[in-house]
């Protein structure tokens, strides 16, 4: 891998799929492969957390098991959608082919067209490693009964487009299904149960012809959705939250900046989860707030109105992150004020 680069392997646990995130250190221009709809809140908080500018979001095929987060990512960050020119879907705004380098930053990654799984799919090639899709998987390969899957090509595809890479190409696929995160070229030529070792293109076919395999969960909504590269049928983005601009962060937790806080006191109940001892020291505290040390607030949910929002201070906004977790988890709507009462007398908010 090159030196500094950015890496990483991110997982949704209901589809069991991989997004990857690549970045040049030096330009800070990032891609993502293969974004998930309901990740795209997690997937902007590692960009925004790394200071990281996304250009393009690649999907390795029309997936039927989930649906693409590329479209959000446009909407949100103004990336350019990449998708095979095959699978003829709507708003795409780089129909890539075989052969096609995208760049990123000062480096490049190399399209391979990978088909069998669905006719469109690619996989992507970047230094030391290769992102495969569905095509392969680690000691194993995507289905081939519907999107135009076919095993011969499928066969064919990995022998030629990825089995010819160095071995020590490392390997990640687009799903695992045990726990298992990456693999390697010189692996899969090994052990591949499939498609491995001495394994002919018939024996190969004859495997996948006999998997009959239940269709995705998602199929449904899934195949007609990435034909518009994950745009919802009414165009609507959802938000975080109705209230303010709540944004998640990459650990989970949701924050509000305390400017919006201090411009609408009134449209939100103000918590501060400090011990006695501390609103009385030298950060003091805001008028109006409801206090409750952060060990006591479970015992004290009653307190706490329900016909807001509610906003949660502490000296730092690591403790009120907590705060939040356990107002949620009670059935309240609620956000942490990022930074605390540090940042609220570092921007000289008001006090009332």
């Amino acid at each position: 891998m090159l030196r500094g680069m950015i890496f990483r392997q991110l997982f949704d646990a209901e589809s069991s799929t991989y997004t990857y995130l690549l970045a040049d250190p030096v330009g800070r221009q990032a891609v993502l492969i293969d974004p998930v709809f309901e990740q795209h809140q997690r997937d902007l908080a590692i960009l925004r957390e790394l200071g990281l500018s996304l250009t393009h979001t690649l999907d390795t095929h029309q997936h039927a098991d989930h649906i693409t987060g590329a479209w959000l990512m446009k909407k949100a960050v103004g990336s350019k959608v990449a998708l095979s020119k095959r699978c003829g879907a709507s708003g795409v705004d780089l129909p890539i082919e075989h052969g096609n380098v995208i760049p990123m930053g000062h480096y490049a990654i190399e399209v391979r067209a990978t088909p069998g799984h669905t006719d469109g799919c690619v996989s992507y090639v970047f230094a030391d490693r290769v992102f495969t899709g569905d095509a392969l998987l680690i000691r194993g390969a995507g289905r081939t009964d519907f999107q135009a899957g076919d095993a011969a090509t499928l066969y064919r595809s990995i022998r030629e487009q990825i089995f010819t890479l160095p071995k020590q190409t490392l390997v990640y696929p687009a799903h695992d299904y045990a726990g298992r995160t990456v693999s390697s070229v010189e692996e899969e030529c090994t052990h591949n149960p499939r498609v491995g070792g001495e394994a002919s293109e018939a024996d190969f076919v004859g495997y996948m012809d006999n998997m009959r395999l239940p269709h995705p969960k998602k199929i449904a909504a899934a195949l007609p959705a990435n034909g518009r590269c994950g745009e919802p049928e009414d165009g609507i983005v959802a938000k975080v939250a109705e209230w303010g601009p709540v944004v998640a962060t990459y650990a989970g937790i949701l924050e509000i900046d305390p400017r919006w806080v201090a411009e609408h006191r009134d449209a939100v109940v103000l918590l501060d989860v400090r011990t006695e001892q501390e609103l009385t020291g030298e950060l003091g505290k805001l008028e109006g707030c409801v206090c409750i040390a952060l060990n006591e607030l479970r015992d004290r949910l009653e307190e706490l109105p329900k016909d807001k929002p509610v906003a949660i201070l502490c000296r730092s906004g690591r403790r009120s992150a907590m705060a939040m977790q356990i107002l949620r988890k009670a059935g309240f709507d609620a956000a942490n004020v990022a930074g605390g009462m540090l940042r609220w007398r570092a921007l000289d908010l008001p006090a009332s």
